[in-house]
């Protein structure tokens, strides 16, 4: 459908816009779902009101993206395809961007209208598969062949074994924390308009600081991926390209030569397309010192000359998708992997980055979000997920413990749900303190997360394939 416009259409650059407002949204709505479990505590417990709350929690949630880098950030890009990210057409990739949006923006907003604790990562990670699997039919490639599942599989392991260690974990801390306090205000419930005693506010202020820290570190990446591949949709002349990467922008030629004789061997079932991007690269070195020497001096390209960046952009996507590839390759000895790991590392360089005005607007929409939308999921983490009231303890507990995850992952390059492990973590010790949980909120959680993938699976590559098919 989209594919039958030019690039520079009125009507795509439209689309590129609606898909910048789209992704903004949702990480608003990240901000409804997950950021709400960092504040949860201190809001319900009365240590803080809610409006110093929020605004501590995304001062803290802005810290942590600037200091958590971009490594969850393309984890979550790199599943999907070179052609997909960077068409070889030079056209923006709107069908690609509109259908992960618009998916996982309706699920987020659906849950969240329910009150139920539901993880952004997932809505993402669903619709990034969803793309993949439907360009992967639209090409007549296998599944098998035309998804990353490696890369989906590793991104999945931290996502389904991170709540099981928070359940357990904070489910023990606050065990043991009984076993040695034994009594007071830690684990009576809170009483309307009696905020905690001094130290025990100290405490859950600190938690809910670490939690916002680290979900920045983590989650707030989790657009900064995606916001830049619409920047790049809308000024492929100037965001195509990392200006403070010049050095490698003119090395990519001699590393295209590398790359070659492994493509050669070890391609995947598009290593014609992996090999026509390295020649490419291979004899672009009089285009690459050109491009060099203008992002150093910040010259812009005249709009005729706008697709060269997005083209090398490209070409480098695709020849790092066979680097990749070739360390996966069993055939492939120790030194061979070892070299297309370098490769894959150094030619990444100049096209994922991401500037700070980016990280500093992806931590305001999840601040923006927190403070409109945190009431539904407070409430039910404090009063609707145990059988009786959250006391201060089992926040304290379940925050502790979940930063210390989150922030591990983050950075590691690892996504995990801030959802799931807060939302685990409170219920271990509702479990560990003898007060049970509440069944059916139970189930509805489950079944939320259990269907998450299906859904944004379904809904993403549905609309990618009728986007994206030129028959339509």
């Amino acid at each position: 459908m989209l594919v039958h416009f030019m690039p520079s259409s009125g009507i795509v650059v439209v689309m590129l816009v609606v898909c910048l407002v789209m992704v903004l949204a949702f990480e608003a709505t990240n901000g409804f779902h997950d950021s709400s479990n960092a504040v949860a505590t201190v809001i319900y417990t009365q240590s803080l009101k809610p409006v110093p709350a929020v605004v501590w929690s995304g001062l803290l949630n802005f810290i942590g993206v600037l200091v958590g880098g971009i490594a969850v950030a393309y984890a979550l890009v790199e599943i999907l395809p070179p052609d997909v990210l960077t068409p070889p057409d030079g056209s923006p990739a709107v069908p690609m961007l509109v259908s992960i949006f618009a998916a996982a923006l309706f699920w987020n907003v659906l849950t969240w209208a329910f009150g139920i604790p539901n993880s952004s990562s997932h809505c993402i990670i669903g619709a990034l598969i969803g793309v993949a699997a439907a360009d992967a039919i639209l090409k007549s490639r296998s599944l098998t062949d035309g998804v990353d599942w490696k890369q989906i599989i590793t991104v999945l392991e931290g996502l389904a074994v991170s709540p099981v260690l928070g359940f357990l974990l904070a489910g023990g801390l606050y065990g043991l924390l009984r076993l040695i306090v034994r009594k007071g205000h830690l684990f009576e419930p809170p009483k309307e308009g009696q905020p905690p005693v001094w130290w025990l506010r100290a405490l859950l202020i600190l938690t809910c600081t670490s939690v916002s820290f680290s979900h920045g570190t983590n989650d707030g990446q989790k657009s900064i991926g995606l916001i830049m591949l619409t920047v790049i949709g809308l000024l492929p002349a100037t965001y195509a390209l990392n200006p403070k990467e010049v050095g490698q922008l003119t090395e990519l030629s001699q590393h295209a030569t590398q790359a070659i004789p492994l493509i050669q061997k070890y391609g995947d079932d598009v290593k014609s397309q992996g090999l026509r991007a390295a020649v490419e690269l291979q004899q672009a070195q009089p285009e690459l010192q050109k491009q060099s020497s203008e992002l150093q001096s910040g010259t812009t390209p005249l709009a005729v000359e706008r697709a060269t960046r997005a083209r090398l952009r490209g070409d480098i996507y695709d020849v790092v998708a066979q680097m990749k590839h070739v360390g996966e390759v069993k055939e492939a000895s120790p030194q061979e992997k070892k070299l297309a790991g370098d490769l894959l590392k150094q030619m990444s360089l100049p096209v994922e980055y991401a500037p700070f005005w980016v990280r500093m607007l992806s931590a305001l929409c999840l601040g923006i979000g927190t403070m409109v939308g945190y009431r539904r999921v407070v409430r039910t983490l404090g009063e609707r997920l145990g059988k009786q009231h959250m006391t201060p303890g089992q926040g304290a507990s379940a925050e502790l413990v979940g930063s210390l995850l989150i922030g591990t992952a983050g950075f590691t390059g690892l996504p995990v749900s801030t959802t799931h492990i807060i939302t685990s973590g409170i219920a271990g010790t509702m479990v560990t303190g003898g007060q049970g949980v509440q069944g059916g909120m139970l189930v509805r959680i489950v079944v939320t997360w259990l269907v998450t993938l299906p859904v944004t699976i379904g809904l993403s590559a549905g609309l990618f394939y009728v986007l994206a098919n030129p028959k339509f």
